[in-house]
């Protein structure tokens, strides 16, 4: 992006057949913000301008919220030189607060304004946005719980499919024994096992955890074996060649070499667990973002189905995020190559 301005190049005295190209460059530069700001304007006089057909006390509130964000988005935009990385930053995403700005215009003009979209199935976005303010503390505590459920069952999962697919690949007597029974349950969908998990465990609590800790060590297991199996035997006959014991090479060379596979083997656990996750609050848990959906759904509270999956949505892109943040830190040869 450039950093010439166009107040710099009209004060500099610059010759007026000169000015033509100043401008369009300029426009093409903040064309997008001036954009996004107008989209977000629409969006504050739609909430504003025309009554609502229902009774929702967040609308006034709303559009203010998006004559805020327009104004940020117009002198971000210009003021893009001078703000530095949020600057570039905020013009790389401009393109994106133009289309959410037009999307929620339009959802609210045909939901809250003239109902074009059938309610309660369709609730307009101030209907969401009071699901935030007004139940907050149930919507809270069903987040913690997910959260305290899906990662004890996720690091359980991980941990053993780690320890299993470590066994596997480096011991053939492991791998005889282990690999048909791998075989035979890792294919099935780990929701299958519901039934017996929840007549096995003591506690649906238990038997959730078991079934997430189950969808992650499956893939897990797989990619860490390839990993470790994958390994070129130059690497241990360099390494036994001086001196390593057993112990350092399976410590210090294959799984060191292993760990890009195992990283995509936590990836995908992840989002299995994520599913598996949802169905067993649905099911036996009585708490969590699964529950709630449920709940949600019982009482034709659509708006709350809604900020529940928005509030899902955010915490396994958050996840994933973070499980990617680690493995560039460990991974820095391979930084970049895997993207999300």
């Amino acid at each position: 992006m450039s950093t010439y301005s166009l107040s710099d190049g009209l004060a500099s005295g610059a010759p007026r057949l000169s000015r033509a190209p100043l401008l369009a460059n300029w426009a093409k530069e903040s064309g997008a913000g001036v954009l996004a700001s107008i989209a977000w304007i629409a969006f504050g006089l739609s909430c504003l301008w025309w009554a609502d057909v229902g009774d929702w006390s967040r609308t006034h509130s709303l559009g203010i919220a998006a004559f805020v964000i327009a104004a940020i988005a117009l002198f971000g935009t210009i003021g893009a030189d001078y703000l530095g990385s949020a600057g570039r930053a905020l013009h790389k995403r401009a393109p994106w607060l133009v289309a959410l700005g037009a999307f929620l215009t339009l959802w609210e003009v045909a939901t809250a304004k003239f109902a074009w979209l059938p309610l309660p199935f369709f609730p307009p976005p101030q209907s969401i946005i009071e699901v935030y303010t007004d139940d907050l503390p149930k919507l809270l505590d069903s987040v913690f719980a997910s959260v305290k459920l899906q990662l004890g069952g996720y690091l359980i999962g991980a941990t053993v499919g780690f320890l299993t697919g470590v066994s596997i690949g480096w011991s053939r007597a492991v791998g005889y024994w282990v690999h048909p029974v791998l075989r035979f349950i890792g294919p099935l969908p780990a929701t299958a096992w519901l039934p017996i998990a929840f007549f096995t465990f003591p506690s649906s609590w238990s038997a959730s955890t078991f079934l997430i800790a189950l969808a992650t060590g499956f893939p897990v297991t797989v990619l860490t074996w390839s990993g470790v199996a994958s390994v070129s035997n130059a690497y241990y006959d360099v390494a036994r060649t001086l001196g390593a014991k057993p112990s350092f090479l399976v410590l210090k060379v294959a799984i060191p070499a292993a760990l890009p596979h195992v990283f995509v083997g936590l990836f995908m656990g992840l989002g299995s667990s994520f599913a598996v996750l949802v169905v067993a609050e649905m099911i036996g848990v009585k708490a969590g973002l699964g529950w709630y959906l449920q709940w949600a759904q019982g009482w034709a509270a659509y708006a709350n189905m809604y900020a529940a999956l928005i509030v899902m949505s955010l915490l396994c892109s958050g996840a994933i995020t973070l499980l990617f943040a680690i493995r560039d830190r460990l991974l820095v040869w391979q930084k970049g190559t895997v993207k999300w």
